[in-house]
Order: C-alpha cells, then sequence, then structure tokens
C-alpha cells in the first residue's frame, strides 16, 4: 500500500524558511508525477509545485522565485524548500503521488495518493 509522510512543517516569523519533505514508501519518486498542494483555512486547496515524469516542474504563481521542488531519488523522498515565507503561506501542506507516468501538469483530482498534510504557520 502506497503511504506518503509528509514532515517539516511548522511556526515561522515572515521572511523565514522550512523545507517540507514527503517520504513515500511503495512508490517509487524517480519519474514520477509528484505534487505540494496546501490548503488555508476556509480556502479550496491550491497546487502549489509539481514535477512530471520527465522532470519538468512547474509553480504556481504565488511561490514562484519563493519556493523550490526537488526529489532525492536515493531516498524515495520529495521536497519543498520554502524561503521568503508570508502569512499568506499558512495552511496544511499535502504531498500527492500520481499512479503512473504523466507530462506536464496534473490536476488534484487525478492523483492517487495524498499523505496526511503538514501545517506551516506563518506569523507577521
Amino acid at each position: 500500500q502506497v503511504q506518503l509522510v509528509e514532515s517539516g512543517g511548522g511556526s515561522v516569523q515572515t521572511g523565514g524558511s522550512l523545507r517540507l519533505s514527503c517520504v513515500a514508501s511503495v512508490y517509487t519518486v524517480r519519474r514520477s508525477c509528484m505534487a505540494w498542494f496546501r490548503q488555508a483555512p476556509g480556502k479550496e486547496r491550491e497546487a502549489v509545485a509539481s514535477y512530471d515524469s520527465y522532470d519538468n516542474t512547474a509553480y504556481a504563481n504565488a511561490v514562484k522565485g519563493r519556493f523550490t521542488i526537488s526529489k532525492d531519488n536515493t531516498k524515495n523522498t520529495l521536497y519543498l524548500q520554502m524561503n521568503s515565507l508570508t502569512p499568506e503561506d499558512t495552511a496544511m501542506y499535502y504531498c500527492a503521488a500520481y499512479d503512473g507516468g504523466c507530462y506536464g501538469q496534473l490536476h488534484q483530482s487525478q492523483y492517487h495518493y495524498w499523505g496526511q498534510g503538514t501545517q506551516v504557520t506563518v506569523s507577521s
């Protein structure tokens, strides 16, 4: 059974940084389709950053230049480096994985597996 376990969330002040990790089991990160999503209280879940099977990355406009998605195939782990955080980044962050190959971005409804989430809180 595929499991995605996120960690690395926490509370930081504006301008701070965090690195989120998503460890995958029974799922191969290499050449995979994976993404980070977030959901703030009272708001819909939104895409943050993603990889496709060709290692192309995509970012939401709100995080471009501040967040970086990466992965370590040897550790089967997906990362999200978040810099210059603002209160608007406060949300629960989720890792998602698609069962198969893909090109480009997927809609959140297409992802097969989800982690339990890790909370990020940014104070002013």
